[in-house]
């Protein structure tokens, strides 16, 4: 069967709107101005952004391993596709190929994307799947979202800690709430103070 193959770009990584603890991957249509945004978990997020953002792991992740294996045995990545959309779930495929034969294999989308990143290979939908998840960007929107890997309190700024420790307080999370007051005070220069936080 035939697939009408629509091609697609990795525009960034954000956190997710829809699903706490969980990040938005975000693909543009490559010929066309619909969105696909993707819920994927925070390993798959740092994967991806930390290609995206051309960082050099220390030691090799899952998917740096994963295309190592495919230079060592001669397999090629010629494409991934997202091919089908369920219940809330993306399916994807990969295309792959050896001197020998072709073949393809059921992946998450998330690890196809991430390996699609690694290998220059090209990301493709179809027609109903597009239709189905695609949204149109507002005028203006061009280019907003970035890859956003996890921050650490310390990279945060002040009025950004504040913010955070309003919500945490509101939670009734005050060990975090603590935390957060503790990294402000660090970047003030202040002397902890934490003792309206606990209970």
């Amino acid at each position: 069967m035939t697939e009408n193959k629509i091609e697609m770009d990795v525009m960034g990584i954000t956190y997710s709107q829809i699903q706490a603890g969980a990040y938005a991957l975000l693909l543009k249509q490559r010929d066309g101005d619909l969105r696909v945004p993707i819920v994927v978990g925070t390993s798959e997020a740092q994967s991806i952004a930390m290609r995206m953002e051309h960082v050099i792991p220390p030691r090799p992740l899952s998917h740096d391993l994963m295309v190592s294996m495919f230079h060592a045995f001669g397999i090629s990545l010629d494409e991934v596709m997202i091919y089908k959309f369920s219940e809330g779930v993306f399916m994807s495929r990969l295309k792959l190929s050896t001197a020998s034969q072709n073949l393809e294999l059921e992946s998450r989308t998330s690890d196809a994307i991430a390996l699609a990143l690694r290998t220059n290979a090209p990301i493709y939908t179809t027609r109903e799947v597009l239709d189905k998840t695609g949204f149109l960007i507002k005028d203006g929107e061009q280019g907003k979202v970035a890859v956003k890997p996890k921050r650490s309190l310390s990279d945060m700024t002040v009025e950004e800690l504040q913010k955070k420790l309003s919500r945490a307080v509101e939670l009734e999370k005050y060990e975090l709430a603590a935390s957060i007051q503790k990294a402000i005070n660090e970047k003030l220069g202040n002397e902890p103070k934490t003792e309206d936080l606990s209970e």
